[in-house]
């Protein structure tokens, strides 16, 4: 029996590609991290941006924490198994009455990564709703080979090539992932999907976690770092991240620079120009 999803919600992922919504902490757990972040932005004079999005457990200890959130591992655990790495951790904030959104992509496209398995939990620290800007998926569009996709660059989207999809998708075809504070959503990395501008009144703030198994290889950059989050990595084929003592802890502080700029590079392999914000 599964740990954490029921037996539907794991037919479900199978089938669908996502599975959504799924609690792993009561809502005052995730205000409360929501505070640590909006405390270190007044602190530093701005939102968080650049750099620091990326990698972001190697800079903040509560999200090396939350990404080794028994919750979460154990949903993952149900689809994936028990020996488990996680890539990347990355910062989703849209700020309200912006433009910013994420085109129609498929991860698994850009991400260098040998496996089908890898699963995206996205954490909301703030209500993520259609209004705000919440990510919706295309079921089914894990399956068969990835669709075409072009770089657009453009100024508010906030992936790295601001890559798409080159074929349209039928929005009648596409399903909507709100959560509230303290759920995740789920879907694998070959899943087509997107999120819409932040029209509401609130901050809409979302980490996301990249989990896969320890059997999994990168085939694009020469080096490349994972943390161990569960169980043994017996194949050894990314270099496992120290885990900070303290946030900006220097040691991996030093240790994001290289890994960040590792999948810097790993993102951009093949296009025809860098965004030079990043």
């Amino acid at each position: 029996m599964p740990k954490r999803l029921t037996v539907e919600q794991v037919d479900q992922y199978r089938r669908d590609g996502y599975v959504c919504p799924v609690r792993v902490m009561d809502q005052s757990g995730a205000t409360g991290y929501r505070r640590i972040l909006e405390r270190f932005e007044s602190e530093q004079g701005g939102p968080v941006s650049g750099a620091l999005r990326n990698k972001c457990h190697l800079l903040f200890r509560w999200v090396d924490e939350l990404m080794r959130n028994e919750a979460i591992l154990d949903a993952v655990e149900d689809l994936i198994g028990e020996n488990i790495l996680c890539w990347n951790t990355l910062f989703w904030i849209k700020e309200p009455q912006t433009k910013s959104y994420v085109s129609w992509h498929q991860d698994l496209n850009y991400w260098g990564l040998d496996t089908d398995d890898l699963i995206t939990v996205w954490l909301a620290l703030s209500p993520a709703t259609p209004e705000s800007g919440c990510m919706s998926v295309l079921p089914g569009s894990h399956r068969g080979e990835f669709m075409p996709h072009s770089d657009t660059f453009q100024e508010d989207n906030m992936l790295t090539r601001g890559q798409e999809i080159t074929v349209e998708v039928d929005e009648a075809e596409t399903v909507s992932m709100p959560l509230r504070p303290g759920e995740i959503s789920m879907h694998n990395g070959r899943l087509a999907h997107a999120s819409s501008p932040n029209t509401s009144e609130d901050r809409r703030i979302g980490i996301s976690f990249h989990y896969m198994p320890t059997r999994t290889r990168q085939i694009i950059g020469d080096w490349d770092s994972a943390a161990l989050v569960r169980g043994e990595d017996t194949h050894r084929h990314f270099t496992h991240t120290p885990r900070p003592t303290r946030d900006f802890d220097p040691e991996t502080v030093a240790f994001h620079g290289k890994a960040s700029e590792a999948v810097r590079d790993i993102l951009f392999h093949g296009a025809d120009k860098v965004r030079q914000t990043l």
